[in-house]
């Protein structure tokens, strides 16, 4: 405490100052908190029995939504996760070199989730996600990989055609691929060709929009009405403003199969004999996998018939993305 000068039996005079005390701490919880809380009796204290609070599993330590239920079985299942626990902690009475040991040991052998759940990947929903995968296709047998053999008929011979599809897109109202011919020529045996459809739908109408091609509104119609499953449609068809809506839910897809040149060989336009300047009026039953087709070419035989069906492929299928 502070001093001044005053005797003692030294020859030194000390004076006492008063010295203000510290007021009282604050309790906690503060006293008006204590003085609602009703006391216990200290006699019924003896019948009460301590018990430690169950410590928390793993599965109720990670944030909701941490881990996809998709991969809820994945890396580790949780109960081990909770095993491992068990068995890895420690008890108070192990050394503490032993504890860091198994702090070591335990930290590799648990997923990232369960330890850090605040640093868990958050997996976006996928209704949420702004791109999508649409298929591009409606029918198990018109899709990229899919093949079709049968013959086209003239009024003088057949021919063996195969045709494969290699891609198509049903929203562009789209697909293209290969169409070989047998017996067209001495001098080829087989052609092969590559062509590309128009889907009738959204984009393209029952008339034909390519000059070159050689149609005509006329003709359009001579060939449409070849296939039975169009005549319910001619009426409406012949309006300039019809639009075939809903085409990729119908039973029956109706196209245009233009050739333009030849495979491999590109750069030859016409081959003596044979002609692949037309195109085909198609006919497709998405329920039954079967094409009809009629050819058409200014200078060809007219009304040529192409009659194909699908070939089992055994399920094969193009390749699917998993959102």
């Amino acid at each position: 405490m502070p001093s001044s000068p005053g005797e003692d039996n030294a020859g030194i005079v000390i004076v006492s100052l008063p010295v203000a005390l510290p007021a009282p701490h604050a309790t906690c919880p503060p006293e008006h908190i204590i003085t609602g809380i009703p006391q216990v009796p200290s006699e019924e204290l003896e019948d009460v029995t301590l018990t430690r609070p169950p410590r928390p599993r793993v599965v109720d330590v990670i944030m909701p939504g941490a881990i996809p239920p998709e991969l809820a079985h994945s890396a580790r299942n949780m109960a081990d996760v909770e095993e491992a626990l068990r068995r890895d902690t420690p008890s108070p009475s192990v050394p503490t070199d032993e504890i860091r040991e198994q702090d070591y040991r335990l930290a590799p052998s648990m997923s990232a989730a369960a330890l850090s759940p605040h640093h868990a990947q958050e997996w976006p929903s996928p209704l949420e996600s702004p791109e999508r995968v649409l298929p591009n296709s409606t029918s198990s047998y018109l899709r990229p990989g899919s093949k079709f053999v049968g013959t086209q008929q003239s009024d003088r011979q057949v021919y063996n055609v195969q045709v494969e599809i290699k891609y198509v897109d049903m929203e562009e109202s789209f697909l293209c691929g290969y169409l070989r011919i047998q017996g067209l020529t001495d001098d080829h045996p087989t052609l092969t060709t590559y062509f590309e459809g128009e889907i009738i739908g959204n984009k393209h109408t029952f008339k034909t929009a390519h000059p070159e091609w050689g149609s005509s509104e006329k003709v359009d119609m001579q060939h449409w009405n070849r296939f039975p499953a169009w005549r319910p449609l001619a009426k409406q068809a012949k309006s300039p403003t019809f639009t075939f809506k809903n085409y990729a839910q119908r039973e029956h897809l109706f196209m245009r199969w233009k050739e333009y040149f030849l495979v491999p060989d590109h750069k030859v336009k016409t081959i003596t004999g044979a002609s692949f300047e037309g195109f085909y009026y198609i006919c497709f039953n998405q329920c039954s996998g079967s094409v009809s087709g009629i050819y058409f070419h200014a200078k060809s035989e007219k009304f040529q018939q192409l009659e194909l069906e699908h070939i089992n492929d055994r399920g094969c299928s193009a390749a699917m993305e998993f959102r």
